[in-house]
């Protein structure tokens, strides 16, 4: 497929090496009209809102996703294949399955498990796992602790019901060990493991779906900035290699 895509007007070399993505338009344009530097928006098709600007001298694209792995493969796959990303950091929320997580805490998402039949279409002869890039991982984990957070590493799932009729669907996943419930990474992981790309999900926690509790929108703005912050040191520090 040529660029502009039917889902990106984008043109060719108008999007960044590293693509970060918030599953919510608004989300983008927060970060590039807060953060980035000559930001200019490039893609709007659908209001989904893609800018690309720098951040302290690297340049930087944001984009968002949309919601569930449907969107988030339409979008990543375009973005490794026709527009020669190397790198997309999802930045989102999260709702706490460990009883160990707490409101506001970040977590890296090591690998997605999910109940989505996305893997189908690769046609393994087996059950694939969706895993981070290491190297995204690795300095996201340097740039966290230069920053003083301390995120929790470990296994997330990447769901496609947010309202499931199963009542003891988290439970299931939470004796498994898994962290927190999102409804992206997954698609994203194998869309780059298939383009031998780089991805990583971020995830603020914003709620616990055992305990009920919930961060109001301001503590939600608050605590996703540092996220935000976060991830666009990791795409300095990628532009710098």
């Amino acid at each position: 497929m040529s660029i502009p895509t039917a889902h990106n007007t984008a043109k060719k070399g108008e999007m960044a090496k590293t693509v970060l993505m918030p599953g919510d338009p608004l989300r983008a344009k927060f970060i590039a009209e807060t953060y980035l530097e000559n930001a200019r928006l490039v893609n709007n098709v659908r209001g989904i809102q893609g800018y690309t600007g720098s951040w302290k001298g690297a340049p930087v694209s944001v984009m968002a996703s949309g919601m569930g792995i449907p969107s988030m493969g339409i979008y990543s796959y375009e973005l490794y294949n026709f527009y020669d990303v190397e790198n997309i950091i999802r930045i989102g929320s999260a709702g706490a399955i460990s009883d160990d997580l707490k409101l506001r805490d970040i977590v890296f998402g090591l690998g997605a498990c999910t109940n989505s039949d996305f893997a189908a279409q690769f046609e393994l002869p087996g059950t694939f796992a969706p895993t981070a890039s290491y190297e995204l991982l690795k300095i996201a984990c340097e740039k966290a602790e230069g920053l003083g957070l301390a995120p929790v590493i470990g296994n997330i799932l990447s769901s496609d019901t947010f309202y499931d009729d199963r009542q003891d669907a988290m439970l299931k996943w939470k004796g498994m060990g898994v962290l927190a419930v999102e409804m992206e990474a997954a698609g994203l992981y194998m869309n780059a493991a298939r383009a031998g790309k780089n991805a990583l999900a971020i995830c603020t926690i914003s709620d616990h779906v055992i305990t009920g509790e919930a961060l109001d929108a301001e503590a939600r703005q608050v605590s996703f900035t540092q996220m935000m912050e976060l991830a666009l040191s990791i795409a300095q520090a990628l532009d710098a290699q």
